[in-house]
């Protein structure tokens, strides 16, 4: 086995309040192979911006990492001074967040954030940097790039400027590219080319992709694998076939549950009663808990390990052998 591009080993990370600390992520591990795009999902506050946050080293406080271990390449990377973390973003992490308008500078033509992200982390010419641009911009689908290196950001359009922070990520060659809700804010039509040009990128350049959505559909189309969060909490992480087929945690079928398809019709959506903890009433044992049609007395006293079944690992006790234990 190859050396994962990135190992996330029981990752925690806590947010101070006047509540007291409250914990966004408890406990999470995962690695991305090289070229493997790992899908994570859940529903909105399951934790899956906060690890892609953590990976990168952009947790504000009162937010801080409490624990756990983050390798890159096997470097470890949570403990380094915010000035080498800063080398390493860019450079050997890209990021695609949701709202391109985020990533560019309204200010300066694309052409030029482009140049200057090559340079600042490449040994590059200024005309060489800007060949290099051009092609990036080709190669992310910007139609007639030599013309279009010179627009500002408010001259494309949605997709677009997606496109254009694509090429912003991969300009100087990183192991891994985050990408956060990548799609969500673009028609169905640029998504599917969003999403074929981040398959891409994993299947060219080697890039691990770490995709973070709320969207089943993009995690079917693109992934690898796929990490079911729920509480700050993987539930649920193996190939995306299995999981989308046959998915074991009881979260995990009711998110798989409410995917339409046009085979079933006449097929009613399964819906997940209740809602998301706040971090503040995370409910003791099993977090689910509460919202579980399978739970037993034990899922209320015992917070449930990953356990391996097959290709997939699952946290949840109706895998386990283990005696049930009485709530008593």
């Amino acid at each position: 086995m190859t050396e994962p591009v990135l190992s996330v080993r029981n990752l925690q990370v806590e947010f101070a309040s006047r509540r007291g600390t409250l914990r966004a992520i408890d406990d999470v591990s995962f690695d991305i192979a090289k070229g493997e795009v790992l899908g994570v999902v859940g529903e909105s506050g399951a934790g899956k911006s906060v690890t892609g946050l953590a990976v990168i080293g952009l947790i504000d406080p009162p937010g801080r990492i409490a624990g756990g271990e983050i390798h890159l390449a096997g470097l470890r990377i949570d403990n380094l001074p915010p000035e080498e973390m800063r080398r390493i973003r860019g450079k050997r992490i890209g990021m695609i967040f949701q709202d391109p308008l985020t990533s560019l500078n309204p200010l300066y033509r694309v052409g030029d954030q482009i140049v200057e992200t090559i340079r600042t982390h490449l040994n590059l010419s200024e005309q060489a940097a800007r060949r290099r641009a051009i092609d990036l911009l080709a190669e992310v689908g910007i139609p007639a790039p030599e013309k279009r290196i010179d627009g500002y950001p408010h001259e494309f359009s949605g997709g677009m400027r997606q496109r254009v922070v694509i090429a912003l990520a991969i300009c100087a060659e990183p192991e891994l590219i985050i990408a956060d809700e990548p799609t969500t804010a673009l028609d169905v039509s640029v998504q599917a080319q969003i999403i074929s040009l981040i398959k891409r990128l994993g299947r060219d350049h080697g890039t691990a992709v770490m995709l973070v959505t709320h969207d089943m559909g993009v995690i079917a189309e693109t992934s690898d694998r796929v990490a079911v969060m729920y509480a700050g909490r993987v539930a649920e992480i193996g190939p995306v076939q299995d999981v989308v087929r046959n998915p074991l945690h009881p979260y995990a079928k009711g998110l798989m549950g409410a995917i339409p398809t046009l085979a079933g019709e006449d097929k009613r959506l399964v819906q997940i009663p209740g809602s998301m903890p706040r971090l503040s009433a995370i409910p003791r044992g099993c977090s689910f808990n509460p919202r579980c049609a399978f739970a037993f007395d034990r899922c209320r006293v015992d917070r449930p390990e990953p356990l391996p079944q097959g290709a997939q690992s699952v946290a949840c006790h109706l895998y386990d052998n283990v005696p049930a234990e009485s709530a008593a």
